[in-house]
């Protein structure tokens, strides 16, 4: 399915091409939903049978028997039915990926890194296909029942003029006060390049990336300057720098993609050489419990973890980033550590994978570059969506 197809039941957003949208949804996610379900019911017998594992693949069961016996959506009163009863579907699937977390690393043995990077990467990049479809639809016609009906052809899940520095700045005052709170010291950002840069993305999309970015980020610089310092670390933490590139055009070439990029750069010591190939890889982290494949070692391990919070608290704190029938479906991906106090700075090991996947959805890249003894830079590089039609999702 290209993006375009997504696109089009907002464009523009009538009673007629929300109703097509329902059809679509309802035809569209329990095709993908039998995917993984199959792909679950093909894992070694020992993995499927796993409590965690199972209780995901039980979930996904319910869902696709919900979906396929779902009556067709013929008038907007069954649509705002459907609509609710699609979000709490969407939210019933919240923690679907720190249970089958727990239940891969219970089972780490039995499938071989590559097996496991190689599924949950399929499962992930599907779970953002259907959450993006739902949360397309719930969008729309959040937007159409609104009594503020703005006069617009772009509605849904896509926000023409996301603003990268607006987005950095509301996530680094989360990451900032979690990691007050959990390391007792936080760095300051900065902010430079075009910092007045707009682009069309999926906002939550990008919040999540930089909130696990900026949480990888600020980590490291904290436990590096305290590890040099000790308590007196306070006021010394160097900032973690934030360069935005606005998208770029090749005048001689209109087709071609266009995209926006951004440098985060800390000064937290870097990955160790021997640990760079493990830091994209699922259950890799240096906070708490590590893999077994992993060293021990904190400082050898470095801060590339992945954090058990994801983004969203930087979306639900700041209305002003949200769209016109926009919610934060998306912003429990990988936990909902704000709903129960301030949870961890790290530990799952699934942040830079995930955002990693992210950025690749519609296009883009992730890049990690390693000046061990001194500071990691990470290159993000994201699609402009105004042109990125042809894009399959």
């Amino acid at each position: 399915m290209q993006l375009s197809t997504l696109l089009s039941f907002g464009q523009p957003l009538t009673s007629e091409s929300l109703l097509a949208s329902a059809a679509y949804t309802l035809s569209e996610i329990p095709r993908r939903l039998v995917r993984r379900i199959l792909a679950l019911e093909k894992l070694p017998f020992i993995v499927g049978t796993n409590p965690f594992v199972a209780r995901t693949l039980d979930t996904y069961r319910s869902s696709f028997a919900f979906l396929a016996q779902y009556p067709g959506v013929k008038t907007l009163e069954e649509n705002a039915f459907f609509s609710t009863q699609l979000e709490q579907l969407v939210q019933s699937h919240a923690n679907d990926i720190p249970t089958m977390a727990k239940g891969f690393q219970e089972c780490a043995r039995y499938m071989t890194p590559s097996e496991i990077n190689g599924f949950l990467d399929g499962a992930i990049r599907s779970r953002i296909s259907v959450r993006l479809i739902a949360e397309q639809h719930i969008a729309l016609s959040r937007a159409l029942e609104s009594t503020t009906f703005p006069n617009t052809n772009h509605y849904g899940v896509i926000q023409p003029n996301c603003s990268p520095a607006q987005m950095i700045r509301s996530c680094a005052a989360f990451v900032s006060d979690l990691c007050e709170a959990t390391l007792g010291g936080t760095p300051p950002i900065e902010i430079n390049g075009h910092a007045d840069a707009v682009f069309a993305y999926v906002p939550v999309h990008l919040e999540y990336i930089l909130t696990e970015l900026l949480k990888n980020a600020f980590r490291a610089t904290v436990e590096q300057r305290q590890q040099q310092h000790g308590k007196q670390a306070s006021g010394l933490y160097p900032p973690v720098v934030v360069t935005i590139s606005p998208p770029q055009r090749d005048q001689r070439s209109f087709n071609q993609p266009t995209f926006l990029s951004m440098r985060i750069r800390d000064e937290g010591g870097g990955v160790a050489t021997k640990n760079m190939p493990h830091v994209f890889s699922y259950a890799f982290t240096t906070a708490g419990h590590r893999h077994h494949d992993v060293v021990d070692d904190e400082m050898d391990g470095g801060p590339y973890a992945a954090q058990h919070i994801s983004g969203g608290a930087a979306v639900d704190a700041d209305e002003s980033l949200q769209q016109p029938g926009q919610s934060t479906l998306f912003s429990e991906i990988t936990g909902k550590g704000l709903q129960t106090g301030v949870g961890t700075i790290a530990g799952l090991g699934y942040g830079l994978p995930m955002s990693r996947l992210y950025a690749r959805y519609f296009g883009g890249s992730l890049d990690l570059f390693s000046l061990e003894g001194w500071g990691t830079d990470v290159f993000l590089k994201l699609r402009c969506l105004n042109d990125a039609v042809d894009i399959e999702i």
